[in-house]
């Protein structure tokens, strides 16, 4: 036992990144709109969204209706000023040849999940309602679990996500942020994928691009496999040892408009590891060996965002700013951000575009 009178601090209760596949999800990016009033509206939300979460979710109590609320950048500095996650910067645009990694607008994320849609129908229902006129959408997807979870290419995708401790180790922030310990970085694009062109390849093609069968989901050996195939660029290493992420990743579509696509989720305790991988997969390693996938599918969106505790929303109150925060109503000037840095013995794998990810 402490000594009397010593105070006890409980660690920070991170927001619901870890979780169990659901078979549906809604991804929804807001911009905050410009104004002290649209940002206090915001602020006060941050503490109403577990009440919005338990309302809706008390309806169907086996629906494992949870949401994930990150905030870019920008709309940090907005909303809550200094200090700030060490790691979060906007979103690191790539260019390489034909291959263009955007990045687009977005300062809030809602990352919903569900057995049922209806669930989170409902609640983006109530977010939306709730923000009002404090924000604009600029991207909302419906995504679903496809067959025995099935990207729309064909290939099975997430089944290599880290799962017990080592998918809290490498969701969440540590010791090496105290200040904002619980809290995950999360990044998502939307693709959209050539499906006629791809399913034009023969199968075997499809899966030395992919780097694993795409029947029976085993990973091609490493004597036949591609030094350009998805799981060979995308596996990251750091001392002989993967760096996993946590994704998430959810096929999307509208067969009318011929649209079929994979939204890219990916959850990690520092964001460079996964600018890693989309180096790997845009410019390629060595530039110009280049992930084929990309040939294929085509990035849409791209945004960073930080992940906070819940403990770090609870306290955020509606009354009086944080430190910092609340000086200018435009976003702070934020420092162009630097190339991905190259970690150590890094190589990549990420379950990005539609592809289950050889590493997680």
């Amino acid at each position: 036992m402490p000594p009397s009178g010593a105070q006890t601090r409980l660690p920070p209760e991170p927001q619901a990144v870890v979780q169990a596949l659901t078979r549906a999800a809604i991804f929804l990016v807001v911009t905050i709109n410009p104004g002290g009033a649209n940002r206090e509206a915001v602020r006060s939300f941050c503490g109403d969204l577990p009440a919005l979460l338990r309302a809706v979710g008390f309806r169907d109590i086996e629906g494992q209706l949870s949401c994930v609320m990150g905030i870019g950048s920008d709309a940090w500095d907005r909303l809550f000023g200094q200090p700030r996650p060490a790691e979060l910067h906007p979103f690191r645009e790539i260019k390489a040849g034909s291959r263009h990694a955007v990045a687009t607008p977005g300062d809030l994320l809602f990352h919903i999940r569900a057995r049922r849609m209806d669930l989170c129908f409902e609640l983006a229902t109530q977010i939306m309602a709730a923000l009002g006129e404090a924000v604009t959408p600029v991207d909302e997807v419906h995504g679903f679990r496809y067959f025995d979870d099935r990207d729309l290419l064909g290939f099975v995708d997430g089944t290599e996500n880290p799962t017990a401790q080592t998918a809290l180790d490498a969701a969440y922030v540590g010791a090496e942020d105290p200040g904002f310990a619980g809290g995950s970085y999360v990044i998502v694009q939307k693709y959209l994928h050539d499906v006629a062109g791809w399913n034009a390849l023969a199968t075997e093609t499809q899966e030395r691009i992919i780097g694993r069968t795409k029947l029976a989901d085993i990973e091609l050996d490493d004597a036949v496999k591609p030094t350009f195939a998805h799981n060979a660029l995308t596996t990251i290493e750091e001392d002989g040892k993967e760096i996993k992420i946590l994704r998430d990743n959810m096929p999307f579509g509208r067969v009318a408009e011929k649209e079929f696509g994979t939204y890219f989720i990916g959850y990690a305790r520092s964001p460079r590891t996964i600018e890693q991988m989309l180096d790997n997969m845009f410019v390629g390693r060595p530039p110009g060996n280049y992930d084929r996938l990309l040939d294929f599918s085509v990035a849409r969106t791209g945004n960073l965002f930080f992940v906070p505790s819940a403990t770090f929303l609870d306290n955020v109150g509606d009354d009086a700013p944080l430190a910092g925060q609340g000086l200018a109503d435009a976003p702070a000037p934020t420092p162009a951000p630097a190339p991905p840095q190259p970690a150590a013995k890094r190589d990549g794998s990420l379950g990005i575009g539609s592809l289950k990810g050889d590493s997680s």
